[in-house]
């Protein structure tokens, strides 16, 4: 972080003029607390990245003082959740995504969506998880389509869980992005050769946009699977993104619910 980034906070109250503010900076004031300059850019930069009635925000401003991204406290939801999901956060503010501030801009997320996998930032293809037991959770960031009924156009992510011989709960967490379409994740056999819902081993149909399921697959022996994302067919010429957590969990787990 400190190769891209310059790390500081500042206190929302040194900011805001309200009354009830003010009184809360004069007693801080009292304690040895220097106030901040409300008048320089970098303050007003800050305050025009307030997410309303939000207690605390990470933000991201470029050197020119733009606004590159926000996460509210209260929104570190999947995603963005956790260590990992922070690090996206800055990736996507970086990258120009605009991670917190997409209802404030009107964006063509299918044409992003679509820029991203052009410019190989994401990828639809060749996508393929080893899982060991050092290395029993691996995460995937990709995108699907929307296809005809009839022309299955699946992104496919394989799944390399040979390495536990005496099988295990094949478990994958997913959830999908923030463009219009609903995605479908099938789960086959490796050695399936017509993918279509009808051969799944398992399925999570019809997740909504912005929206996260779990599925999971109790499995005897190690093996080959392979992980098939779609949109919905109703929403022909779409594109959304996913990220999909992809683990082994205990073979003494097989039986318990999700």
């Amino acid at each position: 972080m400190n190769e891209k980034f310059i790390n500081a906070w500042v206190l929302n109250s040194a900011l805001d003029p309200s009354p009830r503010k003010k009184a809360t900076m004069a007693q801080l004031r009292e304690h040895g607390f220097k106030p901040f300059d409300r008048t320089s850019p970098l303050a007003q930069a800050i305050v025009k990245g307030w997410k309303e009635h939000s207690p605390a925000d990470s933000l991201v401003l470029s050197p020119d003082l733009e606004l590159m991204g926000r996460l509210p406290v209260n929104d570190r939801q999947p995603p963005y959740n956790g260590a990992k999901g922070y690090l996206l956060f800055l990736q996507e503010s970086l990258d120009g995504k605009l991670p917190g501030l997409r209802e404030d801009v009107p964006t063509n997320w299918d044409l992003l969506l679509e820029t991203a996998v052009e410019s190989g930032a994401m990828v639809d293809d060749g996508l393929r998880v080893a899982l060991t037991d050092e290395h029993s959770e691996q995460e995937v960031l990709s995108v699907f389509r929307t296809s005809e009924p009839d022309a299955r156009n699946y992104t496919i992510v394989e799944i390399d869980a040979t390495a536990f011989e005496d099988g295990g709960v094949l478990v994958i967490d997913v959830w999908v992005g923030e463009s219009e379409v609903s995605g479908s994740f099938d789960l086959f056999a490796g050695d399936v050769m017509e993918l279509g819902s009808a051969n799944a081993l398992i399925s999570a149909r019809d997740i909504p946009t912005n929206q996260r399921e779990v599925v999971k697959y109790p499995f005897d022996q190690g093996r080959i699977f392979r992980l098939g994302a779609i949109g919905n067919a109703s929403e022909n010429g779409k594109i959304n993104g996913f990220l999909a957590k992809i683990s082994v969990a205990p073979a003494s787990t097989k039986n318990s619910g999700n």
